[in-house]
């Protein structure tokens, strides 16, 4: 039996039509929804990426020990992994980490930490720890900065003696709800979700003590765009931007964000001492991603 030709070739495009279709549909999808390039850190991933194999080649000995810090109802995993990627690439082993999934509340957050810094890093100092570097993640970056805050009832135990305080020189922090999260909006009676909440006391404690002058202590707060959980706009301390970056397509923005090429690469070179890639002079949100309502 003969076929014609032409009603082959008339098959052939009636089925290749839809599959063209879906294809365009997926990447126009893709080209609306690309994000905006942010012009004080415009470096893309594969440049990241280039750029971090380069540190792995070239190991330095970092000015002081790094503590790395997970986030809210993190095992472990997040800075365990934050930490390794940081270890290649500076070639520097004095990474520590730590986790906060049994804690219920910040003052147990910041026991555990100050702990961890006292026994890993010993310091004489009866107020102070060692003074280390910190890279924080979610969660983690609220933990430190109260940890380096002098606590408000004065001492830890009720037996007079002062708890230490965190002696931080620099704190990277990645999707940290500085000003609280978004999702903390959502029911729950855990004192550690609670103290999340924009407004919350304990935040107005931290922005207190952010605005005094013992402050010894820089934030270098990294974000992606598209953050639901804690919303690009809560990500850096008030009066200031964070240091954001474009969600590739398809990607969590909140989960991602310590995973990103460009904002490990950039810490990198800082602790590293060497010139970021992100300028000092941080360019504002786009407007999509200041009004919330719009996510």
């Amino acid at each position: 039996m003969s076929v014609d030709r032409s009603t082959v070739r008339a098959s052939r495009c009636a089925t290749s039509l839809p599959t063209a279709f879906v294809v365009l549909s997926v990447v126009s999808a893709g080209c609306a929804l690309e994000r905006p390039v942010n012009p004080s850190f415009s470096i893309s991933r594969g440049e990241a990426k280039k750029a971090l194999r380069a540190m792995s080649r070239r190991p330095v000995e970092l000015e002081r020990p790094v503590i790395v810090l997970g986030g809210y109802l993190d095992p472990g995993l997040g800075p365990w992994w934050a930490a390794r990627g940081l270890r290649k690439v500076t070639g520097d082993s004095r990474f520590i980490t730590v986790e906060f999934f049994f804690c219920s509340s910040f003052d147990e957050c910041r026991a555990k930490l100050i702990d961890v810094v006292e026994r890993e890093l010993p310091s004489d100092d009866p107020e102070w720890t060692s003074e280390v570097d910190v890279v924080a993640l979610s969660m983690g970056g609220l933990v430190a900065r109260h940890a380096a805050a002098p606590r408000a009832d004065g001492d830890s135990d009720g037996d007079g003696s002062q708890e230490k305080r965190l002696r931080m020189r620099r704190l990277f922090t990645i999707s940290t709800p500085h000003r609280g999260a978004r999702l903390a909006r959502l029911p729950c009676f855990m004192r550690l979700h609670t103290d999340m909440r924009a407004g919350s006391r304990f935040l107005a404690e931290l922005d207190a003590h952010y605005a005094d002058a013992d402050r010894e202590y820089d934030v270098f707060p990294y974000i992606r765009l598209r953050d639901r959980t804690v919303g690009p706009e809560n990500a850096s301390p008030h009066g200031e931007e964070p240091i954001w970056v474009p969600n590739p397509f398809l990607q969590l923005a909140h989960v991602g964000a310590s995973l990103d090429a460009r904002i490990t690469a950039d810490i990198a070179r800082r602790l590293r001492g060497e010139p970021p890639f992100a300028e000092e002079e941080r360019a504002p949100l786009p407007e999509d991603d200041r009004d919330e309502e719009k996510e």
